[in-house]
């Protein structure tokens, strides 16, 4: 019998953060739990990371994935908006990579394409769907299904190539700074 594979999704966002876990045995998947981590309007961004950090890092602790996927960056008109995200889903990587996880992203148009069909699906057609998928009759908060689609994804995605995870592509200046910290990329 083919062994579990775990999958922590996460959609990352600097007042609410996403998560969800689902198991995979070869091509059958489960849902495991998911939820959202409200980090709160008025704290300021360096409390939100902290508190992103410190629950993130219980989830992993708790569920035990073995793999850790996050939503790509998306471009955004708002400087700010984007910057804040992007701090945001720095934590979120940075608890996967303390969790020795690899770490796989996944452009938000290709996680709405592998659930939805469609790279334009609104977050409520994807809770739909990913509720459908994991046979879930009550949904968590849109959030929460976000990231399960996101580990969803991952899922088919790692089932089509060798490695499991889909790392980024690295850049030169990314593997010049690998280099630094004796680390190949």
């Amino acid at each position: 019998m083919k062994e579990a594979r775990i999958i922590l999704g996460v959609d990352p966002g600097s007042r609410v953060t996403g998560w969800g876990v689902i198991s995979c045995v070869g091509r059958k998947v489960t849902g495991v739990d998911a939820g959202a981590l409200k980090l709160g309007d008025r704290a300021s961004m360096a409390e939100r990371l902290e508190r992103l950090h410190t629950g993130l890092t219980q989830v992993i602790e708790q569920h035990q994935p073995t793999a850790f996927a996050i939503e790509d960056i998306f471009y955004s008109k708002y400087a700010k908006a984007a910057m804040q995200l992007g701090h945001a889903r720095g934590v979120a990587v940075l608890c996967g990579a303390q969790a020795k996880l690899d770490v796989a992203t996944y452009p938000p148009a290709l996680v709405k394409r592998t659930v939805a069909g469609k790279g334009a699906a609104d977050k409520a057609q994807v809770a739909q769907l990913v509720g459908a998928i994991l046979g879930w009759k009550e949904l968590p908060s849109l959030d929460a299904t976000d990231a399960l689609a996101i580990a969803i994804t991952h899922s088919r995605v790692s089932m089509m190539t060798a490695g499991g995870a889909v790392p980024t592509k690295p850049n030169r200046k990314s593997q010049e700074i690998s280099k630094l910290f004796g680390k190949t990329v």
